[in-house]
């Protein structure tokens, strides 16, 4: 018998009755509410082209590191699910057979939150009720690969469908930005913004630095010889960036160090880097420094900093050299903020100007450093729970963690940090149903009353997503 789908109106809700019946009411004052998506991993092409896309597997397996790590940890190869290598060879070119192997492992599924987000495309925005199974794969491949062809799934359609008012993507420093400029021209350069990615270059040392500079240099006539016109040059690629509609900046580190160098010691580790004889510890020194120099540049042109360390990238050296970064092998580690952030915090932390936006996956962090830090210091908000912790009860933790210190104002609210364009309503819409859930347990405790909740609710959801990401100079 073939599994039909269908979604329980009160999913995530909490399964105490009394705390449903209020958690209902808040999450429904919240559901229509526009979606911002601040922090995001969107190919800013796929709106720009605005073309259909390809076919299921392509859409909801292949580029899904959450999906494709799972499939990976139970012996599936990442050659077997159409994962293509960095020398262009793609091993499975059959969309059918990827979507056939998805769905035959589709029990992996059950209490993640990979489960949630699919089955949420599946029937709220693909409106289809089949379940992913063995027995059901060729037809809802089928049913979805005709529906792709529609007018109304075209990405820009789905802008409206999702009622997204503002998407942000994610890009390299020295990306010319010819998509966000296309998008531009279409009259949606306020909807779909870029967002300053600055890691390949403030990571001095590895392979791909050199030419980094050599793009930095073309891009904006600098010449990045020595550390003087490098700052310039960042600087540069800042204010392209504002120019068009940045809202923030986004920093990948392995740690949140933010000790400033002497000025003599960054033009050493600098020009050490350019002759390719720089240390490690002189190279992770200089990626601290270089979160300073960013804190200040941010004072400057307003730029939103978002910072997200403690995670080990591309664990796996074998697979990083056939495929590439992004594929589910980025591990987090025990992460620190306190002592690490103090030399950022010290100098701008009280800073009108200065808005910084923390996102952690040590959940051990929250209670103990996260929310002192951003119940103190104005310009610190922490950021919504992030990757592995963007689930149902990673959220509840978060709320339960954070906000008898920090409180819900000190946060940015909801913003989603997804590859998978298709699972951006999902991600708010779980996020709504599990701040309904928190905020009704606390109206059934006589803590705050309905319409407060209510009012905090959008606030999470709207408002405050809305106000942390606006640039401090406008």
């Amino acid at each position: 018998m073939v599994a039909q789908l269908r979604l329980h109106p009160d999913r995530a809700l909490p399964a105490d009755n009394d705390i449903r019946a209020v958690a209902r009411r808040i999450y429904h004052s919240t559901r229509e509410l526009p979606l911002l998506c601040m922090h995001g991993h969107v190919d800013a092409a796929v709106l720009a082209d605005d073309e259909r896309f390809s076919d299921p597997a392509n859409l909801l397996v292949v580029p899904d590191h959450y999906v494709t790590r799972m499939l990976v940890s139970q012996g599936v190869t990442l050659d077997q699910l159409g994962v293509p290598r960095l020398d262009g060879t793609v091993a499975e070119t059959d969309p059918r057979a990827i979507w056939r192997l998805f769905c035959t492992h589709w029990h992996l599924f059950r209490g993640t939150p990979s489960r949630y987000w699919l089955e949420h495309e599946i029937a709220e925005v693909l409106k289809l009720d089949l379940t992913p199974g063995p027995d059901t794969a060729d037809e809802l491949y089928d049913l979805i690969d005709a529906r792709l062809t529609e007018p109304g799934f075209r990405p820009r359609t789905l802008l409206d469908t999702f009622n997204i008012e503002l998407i942000a993507t994610t890009d390299s420093a020295t990306s010319p930005l010819h998509d966000h400029a296309r998008l531009r021209e279409a009259g949606l350069g306020e909807r779909v913004v870029p967002t300053f990615r600055p890691d390949a270059l403030t990571h001095v040392g590895h392979p791909g630095w050199t030419r980094q500079l050599e793009h930095l240099q073309q891009l904006t006539g600098e010449d990045t010889g020595d550390y003087a016109s490098y700052l310039a040059a960042l600087r540069a690629r800042r204010a392209a960036f504002v120019a068009a509609g940045a809202r923030a900046t986004d920093h990948g580190h392995l740690t949140a160090a933010t000790e400033p160098l002497s000025p003599a010691d960054a033009r050493r580790i600098y020009t050490d880097a350019r002759h390719g004889t720089v240390s490690p510890d002189a190279t992770e020194a200089f990626a601290g420094h270089m979160l300073y120099e960013m804190a200040r540049m941010s004072c400057d042109d307003g730029l939103v900093m978002q910072i997200h360390p403690g995670v080990l990238r591309d664990h796996d050296p074998e697979i990083h050299a056939e495929f590439g970064s992004d594929l589910g092998f980025d591990i987090p580690v025990a992460a620190e903020f306190t002592r690490s952030l103090r030399p950022m915090l010290n100098a701008f932390g009280r800073d009108p100007r200065f808005r910084l936006v923390l996102f952690t996956v040590d959940e051990t962090v929250y209670s103990r450093e996260l929310a002192p830090l951003a119940g103190v210091y104005p310009a610190v908000r922490l950021g919504a729970p992030w990757w592995f912790l963007d689930s149902p009860d990673g959220m509840r933790r978060f709320r339960e963690l954070v906000t008898e210190t920090a409180g819900f104002y000190n946060t940015s609210g909801f913003v989603d940090d997804t590859r998978a364009f298709l699972s951006i309503p999902a991600r708010h819409d779980l996020a709504r149903r599990i701040d309904a859930g928190y905020l009704a347990r606390l109206v059934l405790e006589h803590r705050l009353t309905e319409d407060e909740a209510i009012e905090t609710a959008t606030d999470l959801a709207y408002r405050l997503p809305r106000e942390a990401y606006a640039r401090r100079i406008e």
